[in-house]
């Protein structure tokens, strides 16, 4: 895991991306059949709810405004993957296309700042964890820490731009809880 660039604070929430990071990344995924959790997903889930600590997921689903599928497609899904995952505490998603240039859409805050917002604690107490730089970036945006978990479609410019990454889900779980504990994890010192 590479150092995290800020002071250690007060981690009151973890928000996942949706695709690559819960879940397979199905383009454009509008079919809850299509759903399958990625490796360490449910328990890093699961370690989050054991310990206390509030959940969301914040996910960019552009096939809504390219009307590719429906937004009732997406909950659709997005209740299938909650199914599996046994219940996380918000989900958040940004409809729109690139082109839009809204406020929601990961890079930009909006998601991060609105699940917060529900869970009700403060944006700069939330770890963001997702398989690209967007996902980082919406997070340092939203002043919440950002962890990347790599994947096949992350690039190289993603992973060694990133101040936090660890090798998949459950690592980084176990990581933000240990900094929760107050403890200086091994590879963040």
């Amino acid at each position: 895991m590479n150092h995290v660039d800020q002071a250690p604070r007060q981690v009151s929430a973890v928000l996942f991306d949706r695709d690559g990071t819960l879940v397979e990344d199905v383009p454009y995924n509008g079919d809850p059949e299509k759903v399958r959790l990625l490796p360490g997903a449910r328990e890093a889930a699961d370690l989050l709810r054991a310990e206390g600590v509030p959940t969301g997921v914040v996910s960019n689903q552009s096939g809504i405004g390219r009307g590719l599928l429906t937004e009732h497609d997406v909950l659709r899904v997005n209740r299938r993957a909650d199914e599996l995952l046994g219940a996380l505490g918000t989900w958040v998603f940004c409809p729109h296309g690139p082109e839009v240039r809204c406020a929601c859409r990961k890079p930009r805050p909006g998601l991060v700042v609105e699940a917060a917002r529900r869970l009700g604690v403060r944006p700069d107490a939330c770890v963001v964890i997702g398989d690209i730089g967007a996902d980082v970036h919406a997070a340092h945006a939203a002043g919440a820490r950002g962890v990347l978990v790599p994947n096949a479609v992350t690039s190289r410019s993603e992973i060694e731009e990133a101040p936090w990454t660890a090798p998949d889900i459950l690592t980084a779980v176990r990581t933000v809880l240990e900094l929760r504990a107050g403890e200086q994890p091994e590879g963040l010192r």
